[in-house]
């Protein structure tokens, strides 16, 4: 993971076309504003995980086998 520090009103970009920028900082909430192309979907995190089954709730995977035997 990358780690930067930014003040507000500072941005960074990320691949040429994607800027995210630090719009209020309000004791341990950051605000921040997000400029993406259309096509580039853009979610928090919790959000992500629930359109993609991900998360506390969501099924862990199921455990390997050898060839030949069942589970």
């Amino acid at each position: 993971m990358l780690v930067l520090s930014r003040k507000k009103n500072e941005s960074i970009v990320i691949n040429n076309d994607i800027t995210v920028t630090v719009v209020e900082i309000r004791g341990d909430k950051v605000r921040l504003g997000i400029v993406a192309p259309k096509e580039v979907p853009v979610h928090r995190l919790e959000v992500f995980e629930a359109i993609h089954g991900k998360g506390p709730d969501a099924p862990t995977s199921a455990v390997a086998t050898k060839p030949g035997e069942t589970s």
